[in-house]
């Protein structure tokens, strides 16, 4: 289930681009969630485990990836941390619900991300409401952001 905390949140990873530059493994971006994670997110390809072939940036590193799949990345192999994914934008929003599906994970926002129109499970963690819809989660959540 996909556990969110609104608002301040003590001991959250907050500056994830800083936190992935040092603990990444290039096993990481080529797992096939990753790189199905690059590709839509970023329209990008994986090259290997160190190249990814950027549209706009041409090939750059893992680090060079956006905010949103590097906290993505982070989410998916380090659900032990709780990670800032205010820097996430909406487009992130499925693939949080994806990984949330296989394991039960805890992220910080600081705004109210767009899950969509769909059915899903996210825990309110301020207010431990478990709601399953956008409009469920306004309701939740808007006195937090």
């Amino acid at each position: 289930m996909l556990n969110i905390f609104f608002g301040d949140m003590k001991d959250v990873i907050f500056n994830t681009s800083v936190y992935f530059k040092n603990v990444y493994h290039d096993e990481w971006i080529t797992a096939p969630l990753s790189v199905e994670m690059i590709a839509d997110v970023d329209k990008s390809k994986v090259i290997d485990g160190g190249v990814i072939d950027s549209p706009v940036l041409g090939k750059i590193p893992p680090t060079g990836l956006s905010g949103g799949v590097k906290t993505l990345m982070l989410i998916e192999n380090r659900p032990d941390k709780v990670f800032n994914a205010t820097n996430c934008g909406n487009n992130c929003a499925k693939w949080l619900l994806r990984i949330a599906e296989k394991k039960d994970v805890t992220i910080n926002l600081r705004y109210m991300m767009d899950f969509g129109n769909g059915n899903f499970d996210i825990r309110v963690l301020n207010n431990d409401r478990v709601v399953h819809c956008m409009e469920e989660l306004v309701a939740a959540a808007i006195q937090y952001v």
